[in-house]
């Protein structure tokens, strides 16, 4: 395919003069035009990478300082608030008359708070309230004033609070009864509403946990034996402060507060460390002190050296001084000895030229 095509130019163009004069300068002009468009082609591109790689950087950075602040509010939020309140069911427990159906002891329980070393937060005031569910029964409306008792007691069942408090049903005329009764009617009838008062006696009303002896079992004792119950639950109500009844009763205005306060600390710490990580003079500077330091070391440790050198070289001449006497002396006693040698030498040969 190629030969025929070659063919073909060298037939249209025999001596190549429309290569020369059109064919080549017009193909030079495409491919530097096609070269410039590629170069400005691939600068936009770089720059648009450029660009996209910082919006992302930023949104990620915008993101995780904003994911930090909320992560160290609800962090916080769950270490400095304790729940609050804890609700146990109170199963009430009576020794029945032999004569008679009615109770012979007085309605007792044991609640077991938890079974682990603690349930309550240390240095949070509690208030702890005992729930009696009572029918409007004519025996209950008859019953008056009764006492309900409580114990606080740790996980070795040793006593750390004890109270007793009075109670009783809230009184309401034959006439209000009966009006009501008339008006709910409809709700009684149906089931949705039952003629029955709680009873809320509050036991503890600022109970403080201790950390040495936290409470694990709770106690509880109604004093009458005539008294009517449905249910009998238990309370412990943390009774919030300061910080935390802001926090409990104000979620949303201290939540904003607290997140816009994290927010504020972490951009500033943010903008610290790009200023100071950003600018290469600091480095410029503890280089500089680390070759100082390293030249001052090598100084210091060639001058040593050097001092050790020479001391032990003058210790060497020292000890070398004394054989140097020896073969000076020794060498003298050898030149003294030859010319002896050799004046008897010519003695000798003078005394025979005589003879």
């Amino acid at each position: 395919m190629n030969m025929l095509l070659r063919l073909f130019v060298f037939f249209l163009d025999p001596f190549g003069i429309g290569r020369k004069l059109f064919i080549r300068p017009t193909v030079r002009f495409a491919s530097n035009i096609y070269d410039q468009f590629k170069i400005k082609a691939d600068e936009k591109v770089n720059t648009l990478r450029e660009l996209i790689l910082r919006l992302g950087l930023i949104a990620f950075a915008v993101v995780l300082i904003i994911w930090t602040a909320f992560f160290m509010y609800a962090v916080f939020y769950y270490a400095y608030m304790p729940p609050i309140s804890h609700t146990r069911p109170v199963y009430m427990q009576f020794k029945t008359c032999i004569d008679t159906s009615s109770p012979c002891t007085f309605p007792h329980a044991h609640v077991s708070l938890t079974k682990k070393q603690q349930l309550l937060m240390v240095g949070q005031a509690y208030r702890v309230v005992i729930n009696i569910d009572m029918p409007e029964s004519p025996q209950n409306l008859d019953l008056g004033m009764f006492m309900v008792c409580a114990e606080m007691r740790d996980h070795e069942s040793m006593l750390r609070g004890h109270s007793c408090r009075s109670a009783m049903m809230r009184y309401r005329s034959p006439l209000i009864r009966t009006i009501s009764t008339w008006a709910l009617s409809p709700l009684f009838v149906l089931g949705l509403k039952e003629e029955f008062q709680q009873v809320a006696v509050e036991i503890f009303p600022q109970y403080m946990e201790q950390r040495q002896h936290p409470i694990t079992d709770v106690y509880v004792e109604i004093q009458s034996q005539k008294i009517q119950f449905y249910t009998v639950s238990l309370h412990i109500i943390a009774d919030f402060t300061g910080l935390r009844y802001i926090m409990y009763n104000w979620p949303i205005f201290s939540a904003i507060i607290a997140i816009s306060t994290n927010l504020f600390f972490i951009l500033v710490v943010f903008l610290l460390s790009w200023y100071h990580w950003s600018d290469a003079t600091w480095l410029r500077s503890l280089q500089l002190k680390y070759n100082r330091i390293a030249t001052t070391l090598q100084h210091s440790a060639s001058k040593a050296l050097l001092s050790s050198k020479s001391g032990n070289l003058q210790d060497e001449e020292e000890l070398s001084f004394p054989d140097d006497e020896k073969s000076h002396i020794s060498d003298i006693d050898e030149y003294n000895g030859r010319e002896e040698e050799q004046a008897f030498l010519g003695r000798r040969n003078i005394s025979k030229e005589s003879f």
